[in-house]
């Protein structure tokens, strides 16, 4: 059994770059990711998101692929946030069992969009059907990879990809695979924008979170992966490292489909299991990558819950988010890259666009860049129905 399970590689792919070299610089230089619609078929173009720079075209040329196979947005933006932390990983095809861990909440819905009227009228098979269901992104993903030892994929609304990782964790823990590549991705479709436009908590202008004048979130798109890997084959093959996965944590409030209560107290048994997981206390903690959707329940919700654990003595908060828009089911492994990167780099990134504090907390996030004496981080990510997770990284 590994005892440790640290981050050898590192992909990522969002509105803010392609790639960890271009996301790091855009964050150094406080570049948000937030901007008009290009790309989405939507009569909404006026409402800002965090979309990739890229067509479904130049994304389907990045990965060699042609129209007729039927790869939906969520599984192109997937493969090749995948294929740069294998690669960056080292990896090959060898002894070592590999598992493909990842998590969506949007699939393949962007192409049922595109075609789903005309199969409806003339009954006409389509290459796209196959691609509907959040499974598919992930066998492709594998295939893609030529790494088809152990797949899975979990759908849990905002904490999918964050659970994915925590998954891989205990599997490497308990010898049932020696290493992974896990995270998640989502593209965007007119389903969630208009979903999200019908709960009425899209911004019409770039999010401020934990702004006393939060009027909602931005939605984004795009993956994150993390390789992680046992301490035996990092011993064994003086492997480079990032950081350790330290801890993890999930639970489950069932306050309410869509909102987080009040107190927080979903966030709250997180955050504990991450700690006890981890076996760090709370004075440990350097930084705490929030969920932060700007919203206005989610913003004082997390934010009491953070206030619960960690009391006066709070570490360094804030929501990257502001650079990249809320990715659903890929922000907890954007966000898990960005956290590695903030340990190797000893930076810490700013909560974008902030003014006011909210009158019913104590604290105000980071707004500068800061170099600091990172140890250890914690990255929460909340989903719809009260599923959360935290995940603890930490400085080798």
């Amino acid at each position: 059994m590994s005892q440790k399970v640290f981050v050898t590689g590192l992909g990522i792919i969002s509105s803010i770059g392609k790639g960890v070299d271009e996301t790091l610089r855009a964050l150094k230089s406080k570049k948000s990711g937030i901007g008009q619609i290009h790309h989405l078929n939507t009569i909404h173009k006026g409402i800002p998101t965090g979309e990739t720079k890229f067509s479904d075209n130049e994304l389907k040329a990045m990965v060699g692929v042609s129209d007729i196979e039927g790869f939906s947005r969520t599984a192109l933006l997937g493969m090749i946030a995948a294929k740069e932390a294998f690669d960056d990983a080292g990896l090959s095809k060898t002894k070592h069992t590999t598992g493909i861990l990842s998590g969506t909440t949007n699939g393949g819905m962007d192409t049922t969009e595109a075609f789903y009227r005309d199969f409806l009228s003339n009954d006409s098979k389509n290459a796209y059907i196959t691609s509907h269901d959040c499974g598919d992104s992930t066998e492709r993903i594998a295939k893609y990879l030529n790494s088809t030892d152990y797949m899975t994929t979990i759908s849990t609304a905002c904490s999918s990809s964050a659970n994915s990782i925590m998954l891989a964790a205990r599997l490497i823990k308990n010898g049932i695979i020696d290493r992974a590549v896990a995270g998640g991705t989502d593209g965007l479709s007119k389903f969630t924008l208009n979903g999200f436009n019908t709960l009425l908590i899209l911004d019409k202008e770039p999010c401020k979170p934990f702004d006393d004048n939060r009027k909602g979130l931005n939605l984004g798109e795009g993956a994150g992966y993390i390789v992680l890997e046992s301490e035996d084959i990092v011993n064994s093959e003086n492997k480079l490292v990032y950081c350790e996965l330290k801890g993890y944590g999930n639970a489950n409030d069932a306050f309410h489909q869509t909102a987080s209560s009040p107190e927080g107290e979903g966030a709250v048994l997180a955050m504990r299991k991450a700690l006890a997981n981890s076996g760090l206390c709370p004075e440990d903690i350097d930084y705490i990558n929030a969920h932060g959707t700007a919203t206005a329940n989610n913003d004082v919700s997390e934010g009491k819950a953070i206030e619960t654990i960690f009391g006066w003595e709070l570490p360094l908060v804030s929501s990257t988010k502001s650079y990249t828009g809320h990715t659903l089911g890929a922000s907890g492994g954007i966000e898990a890259v960005i956290s590695a990167l903030s340990i190797k780099e000893q930076m810490l990134f700013p909560n974008l666009n902030f003014k006011n504090r909210i009158k019913e907390l104590n604290f105000s996030p980071l707004t500068e860049i800061v170099e600091y004496n990172i140890r250890n981080i914690i990255s929460n990510s909340f989903g719809f129905g009260g599923n959360n997770t935290s995940l603890i990284f930490s400085k080798c």
